[in-house]
């Protein structure tokens, strides 16, 4: 059985500027067990810090899925492959404990007009569509090779992200909300993972000196169209659904990838996302309540 010092984790985030980075900072913030710094990776200065003092690497510097640009496949394999790999070794070399990688669901692809419909199981390869999926999964294949009794790498793999601050689709999502009377009914489900629930696993995985690849999500599944309804309620709208223009979205899905992402199936098996001890911190309903209408975390 292994044994936990009573002395702080001492964790070096790889981001200055990071959402996860700093909204994890802050959650675990007056907790005696847990130390936090910070590294900037935008340059080589990095390589001249010595990570020896450090039990942990939380690696969450990368480039977004949501500023992919097709020119600049390039960077994203020097970024989000690359400079993970180049990381973990230093981290090793240095008698690091444990590195920790954040990537993401879209190892296993992306909703789309070839594969609406997406569940993860524990037999699901990863299978990315594109090269930001396939230059967090290179990152992936990379680290783990670097895995011995002395240095335990673990990757984390999360659905789409949200919380108050956050970026990408989700706040996209609260403004169509909040300005439109009426949204589509469309039965789909999709794997998130509200902000403070992924600084809660985060904290556990890290406590726990973990080893192996996670897939950490909400206890609930989101249908887009109670996501959408939800949000206009915690904002005092009424908000009309209907059947009406399904046709034409099942139409344009055969045609249009964006249409796919945003009302296809995309989940984890529920069994993927379980854990010994609960980072559930917030229900589905209770975490975009806080979310849109910026309530701070107790």
């Amino acid at each position: 059985m292994t044994i936990y010092s009573k002395e702080a984790r001492k964790i070096l985030i790889t981001a200055r500027n990071s959402y996860i980075g700093n909204s994890f900072a802050e959650w675990v913030s007056g907790r005696p067990e847990y130390s936090v710094d910070f590294i900037t990776c935008r340059d080589d200065e990095w390589k001249k810090t010595s990570f020896a003092k450090y039990d942990v690497i939380l690696h969450v510097a990368g480039i977004a899925h949501v500023e992919a640009k097709e020119d600049q496949s390039e960077l994203y394999y020097k970024v989000n492959t690359d400079l993970t790999i180049d990381l973990a070794r230093k981290a090793k070399v240095d008698g690091v404990k444990q590195f920790v990688f954040l990537s993401s669901m879209i190892v296993f692809g992306e909703s789309n007009i070839n594969n609406r419909n997406i569940v993860v199981t524990s037999d699901s390869k990863p299978e990315p569509s594109g090269f930001y999926g396939n230059s967090k999964l290179q990152g992936e294949k990379g680290i783990i090779k670097l895995q011995d009794e002395k240095f335990n790498i673990v990757i984390v793999r999360p659905p789409m992200i949200y919380g108050k601050g956050s970026k990408g689709n989700f706040p996209k999502l609260v403004k169509l909300a909040k300005i439109s009377p009426i949204f589509p009914n469309i039965h789909n489900q999709r794997s998130v993972l509200y902000i403070d629930n992924l600084c809660e696993f985060l904290r556990l995985i890290i406590y726990h000196q973990e080893k192996g690849c996670f897939h950490p999500q909400n206890k609930e599944y989101v249908n887009i169209t109670e996501l959408v309804r939800i949000i206009a309620k915690a904002n005092g709208k009424h908000l009309i659904v209907t059947k009406l223009f399904n046709s034409v979205i099942n139409l344009s899905g055969r045609k249009l990838n964006f249409i796919n992402k945003l009302f296809g199936t995309f989940i984890y098996d529920q069994s993927l996302s379980y854990y010994k001890e609960n980072y559930w911190v917030r229900t589905l309903k209770d975490s975009v309540v806080a979310t849109t209408q910026g309530e701070k975390k107790e």
